[in-house]
């Protein structure tokens, strides 16, 4: 793999960043609203609820770490939409860029975006609502960094539908985080919910970084194995998405398809 095209990928995101401040603005204002809107709420339950539980670190936490993973794949996304609403994608494949390289392009800026995002809910919950990351400890660092590779997966994910289906299946990726936070046991524990829906979380990677997130908080303790399972399938998908998105680019290639690419629908 080359540093060179990747380099080049990520700077024409910087460009675009830079020439538009609604851009730039669309990476915070949404992750200001959620960390607003959920603290206020922490802190109106807090008042409420029986003295001793605080809801800050439980809610406002995982709101801010879902938000995190939100970012990083729509990060990835973003980066391929700007490339297919530009109608600059059949240049960019037109070029000696490979598909590793593309990919990278497109991780490299989705930690770019996300980093912005990241920043933003750490100062607004710490400053606004006392949010206090000494309680997560070190597991913060390999709580986010799962979360990471789990928002990459589904970030490729949702590239390889819409370069399979043509622009107009971008809305298949945009209700992918509303979808799975349900089965992820983002806001509550995974035994509230029924058995068959329990085995679906099992397969997701955020189930045991909230599972072990609310453990810690309530003054438990967090499985090693629970991570490193975490952890494993993060990778998993990882890997798993990029051979999805290599192999619809391939037969994109073999079919004719690209070079139709700037339909609104591709059959």
């Amino acid at each position: 793999m080359r540093f060179t095209p990747v380099r080049a990928i990520v700077l024409r995101q910087l460009y675009l960043l830079r020439g538009g401040p609604t851009r730039v603005l669309s990476l915070v204002i949404w992750v200001a609203i959620d960390i607003i809107l959920w603290g206020f709420m922490t802190k109106y339950l807090n008042t409420v609820t029986a003295a001793g539980f605080d809801f800050v670190p439980v809610l406002l936490g995982a709101v801010l770490m879902w938000d995190f993973f939100t970012r990083v794949m729509f990060g990835v996304t973003m980066a391929f939409f700007e490339d297919v609403w530009s109608r600059n994608f059949l240049n960019i494949f037109g070029s000696p860029v490979s598909i590793n390289e593309y990919l990278a392009g497109l991780v490299c800026s989705s930690i770019i975006t996300s980093t912005i995002g990241l920043l933003v809910m750490l100062v607004l919950s710490v400053a606004l609502f006392g949010l206090s990351f000494i309680l997560y400890g070190g597991l913060l660092v390999p709580f986010l960094m799962v979360l990471f590779l789990f928002g990459i997966a589904l970030g490729i994910v949702g590239c390889s539908f819409v370069l399979r289906f043509g622009p107009s299946a971008e809305w298949f990726v945009w209700p992918i985080p509303a979808i799975l936070s349900p089965f992820a046991g983002v806001f509550y524990p995974i035994s509230t919910m029924p058995t068959w829906i329990q085995w679906i979380a099992h397969l997701l990677p955020p189930m045991y970084i909230f599972e072990g997130m609310r453990a810690i908080i309530t003054g438990g303790t967090m499985s090693l194995t629970s991570l490193v399972i975490g952890g494993v399938l993060a990778v998993i998908y990882v890997l798993g998405a990029s051979l999805l998105f290599t192999q619809v680019y391939r037969n994109a290639v073999r079919t004719g398809l690209i070079a139709r690419y700037s339909a609104e629908t591709v059959a």
